[in-house]
């Protein structure tokens, strides 16, 4: 049997651009001789849309947008395609929709599946939005038996549950998952060969890519065997669509490089988010630390060099070092770059402040004030984002200054812990080699006061604080800045547990 998996990248809201890309896709795999196309979980309305759809209005287009796209498939082979249709005569407080499996088949829809299980964990929320569906019964498509599975559902051994296998046991010769699986680094493809392999019967797995605020929809769509093997895998982080013939067997795909995979989400979660807010130009304090460089090499791979401005703030406690080899990278990284003294700014504020500023946090909490001061005038005039260069372990030890250096509109490095940080930095320094070595080996320091380092052992502070967030713990650091978090621009989320959406704690506690 000839299946195409078209991992495509929808836009939440945008009924009409997604159900274009569907139709394209069909038409491609017409040219293709496929017999079935195979297109994401929720790809007509996007995913996640929240609490979009607790507007009526809304469900009352994505009705709309499945009939049209049902309308286009006329001539065009049986397409699965991930939507979303409302249950009537539903009581007050009960969530009012299905998420479904649609089977588009010359002009008509009818619902292939329900999705059964509904994650209620981390970043997802799908029982405040879905009620589960009835139970699935395979489908024929081209006189063979498919049985059709929506994301979670392959999961079920998580829930002693035995879904797929029911499936294989009806009928079903191959199963089908349409998916909206998130990335989380070495993980992601792990869990889902881990619970594919359980299914008992051939697998064609097509999930959602794409970035949506902080969450990286990563792809690498693929097609199992009998045996468990993986045999066909599509692009990460990228669309791709490819018709498979799974009576031919091929060779195992290769593996990525986990820290490639890991700067191509970051990157690829960066544009998205700039993309889809239609955002052109990116600022970033360029400081000579390890933290901005890395962000403004993922700015500068995401959006180009011409759309990233670096901006250098030196003040009267700065080494000029810091300076001239954030200088060096701007000009190898090919990024526009400006320097801005502070001390003028430094020198009105203590004259203002004096009363507030004798000694302590205060007086250096004000020049990171200034500084965010500094580059939100720059995306004032010019327009843009400004890029939070923050750290989670920084974030985690509350080592950051409001409306300072937590000021922006995106975090791209803030799931990443400290020693991440400088992981990640050396990788691209081997292959690409534009890191100055003093930005690479110097002390970390925030360089606020005189010969100022930062006053942690982060070899040994970085693991531990990020076992205590993996654990949904806390201990003095994460408790006293909790308030700080809540007010954290969002964070592209590349590991199990991020600060933002998937961890709810409360300031106030005991």
């Amino acid at each position: 049997m000839k299946i195409t998996i078209a991992q495509l990248n929808p836009t939440v809201g945008d009924l009409a651009g997604n159900v274009e890309k569907c139709r394209l896709a069909m038409e491609q795999a017409a040219a293709d001789g496929t017999e079935l196309v195979v297109l994401p979980e929720m790809m007509v309305p996007g995913y996640p849309p929240q609490d979009i759809l607790l507007d009526d209005s809304f469900i009352e287009a994505i009705q709309a947008a499945n009939a049209d796209l049902a309308s286009q498939s006329k001539g065009l082979p049986p397409t699965l395609v991930g939507s979303v249709v409302p249950i009537l005569n539903t009581p007050h407080s009960a969530p009012k929709l299905h998420n479904v499996a649609l089977l588009l088949n010359d002009g008509k829809l009818e619902i292939a599946a329900y999705k059964q299980l509904l994650p209620n964990y981390d970043v997802f929320h799908e029982k405040r939005w879905f009620q589960s569906g009835p139970v699935s019964t395979p489908i024929t498509i081209a006189g063979k038996s498919i049985g059709v599975m929506i994301c979670e559902d392959m999961w079920c051994a998580d829930y002693d549950l035995t879904i797929g296998q029911d499936l294989v046991k009806q009928g079903a010769e191959t199963l089908v998952v349409l998916s909206a699986s998130i990335y989380r680094h070495q993980s992601a493809m792990a869990s889902r060969l881990k619970h594919a392999r359980l299914q008992g019967a051939p697998l064609v797995y097509c999930n959602l890519v794409g970035g949506q605020d902080e969450l990286i929809f990563d792809g690498r769509s693929m097609v199992l065997d009998a045996a468990g093997q993986l045999t066909h895998q599509l692009a990460h982080c990228a669309e791709d669509q490819q018709t498979i013939n799974l009576d031919v067997s091929m060779t195992t795909p290769a593996e990525l490089d986990p820290m490639q995979e890991l700067f191509d989400a970051l990157v690829y979660g960066t544009r998205e988010f700039l993309h889809k807010n239609g955002i052109k130009k990116a600022f970033l304090g360029l400081s000579g630390g390890i933290d901005s460089a890395l962000t403004a090499i993922i700015a500068k791979e995401a959006i180009g060099a011409d759309n990233v401005t670096a901006v250098a703030i030196p003040s009267r406690y700065t080494d000029p070092q810091s300076t001239a080899t954030a200088a060096t990278l701007a000009s190898n990284l090919g990024c526009n770059f400006e320097i801005i003294d502070l001390d003028g700014l430094h020198q009105a504020a203590e004259t203002t402040l004096s009363h507030l500023l004798s000694e302590g946090t205060t007086a250096e909490n004000i020049q990171a004030r200034l500084r965010g001061l500094i580059l939100m005038s720059y995306v004032n005039r010019h327009g843009g984002i400004l890029l939070n260069t923050g750290n989670k372990t920084e974030l985690s030890l509350g080592y950051s200054t409001l409306y300072g250096d937590m000021a922006g509109g995106l975090a791209p490095i803030g799931d990443l812990t400290k020693t991440q940080v400088y992981d990640l930095a050396r990788w691209y320094q081997s292959k690409h080699a534009v890191i100055p070595d003093f930005i690479l080996e110097r002390e970390p320091s925030a360089e606020l006061k005189p010969d100022q380092v930062d006053p942690f052992d982060y070899a040994k502070v970085s693991p531990a604080m990020e076992a205590l967030v993996q654990a949904n713990q806390v201990n003095g650091y994460l408790a006293r800045s909790e308030h700080k978090r809540y007010q954290m621009c969002p964070i592209l989320k590349v590991s199990e547990k991020a600060f933002g959406i998937g961890r709810m704690m409360p300031i106030t506690r005991r």
